[in-house]
């Protein structure tokens, strides 16, 4: 049994950079997305450049107000892998999102260490998010270049960490970016 647990449905409570609404977006979305292929109770496997671990992952079924909601597959899909990936951020390093990146950083976040509210943003890391319903390891691992390349083409030097969300194969892979 594993103890690592990915709290994706309260994302507002820790990351100061993420409001109620978005929260509740978030997680309304990855409800929908692990609807598409799995029950709940799951567990997701990580992988953190090297390291691979295995996280818990608990859902409420989504309504049918809030799956036709998300019918939009790939907006569900992108919103669901945000708040998966923060969530998995948190558990694996202890960074939580502190605002939204602006537009051409080569990143969606800015993170910092769990409990901070940063204002100099000098000293965050920038997080790349990208997700994918189906595919396995082959077709995150290719993603997660693609993810690699935009944070690297980015208009920042702050460091970065690229991210994907697998939802059909459970699996959540973060690469630091290297300058």
């Amino acid at each position: 049994m594993t103890t690592k647990f990915l709290a994706f449905s309260d994302l507002s409570k820790r990351h100061v950079g993420v409001s109620d609404g978005i929260s509740a977006s978030y997680s309304e979305a990855a409800c929908v997305c692990l609807d598409r292929h799995h029950t709940s109770p799951t567990a997701f496997k990580v992988r953190d450049n090297t390291k691979n671990d295995v996280a818990g992952v608990k859902w409420i079924k989504a309504n049918r107000r809030i799956a036709n909601a998300w019918a939009n597959k790939d907006d569900a899909t992108e919103a669901g892998a945000y708040g998966l990936a923060l969530a998995a951020i948190e558990v694996m390093r202890g960074l939580v999102a502190i605002r939204r990146a602006e537009t051409k950083t080569g990143a969606d976040y800015y993170l910092g260490p769990i409990g901070s509210s940063l204002d100099d943003l000098e000293v965050s890391y920038r997080l790349e998010v990208s997700g994918t319903d189906e595919g396995g390891a082959s077709i995150i691992d290719a993603r997660l270049k693609q993810k690699i390349d935009q944070a690297l083409n980015g208009n920042s030097n702050l460091p970065a960490i690229a991210s994907v969300v697998g939802f059909a194969a459970l699996k959540i892979a973060f690469a630091d970016v290297e300058q």
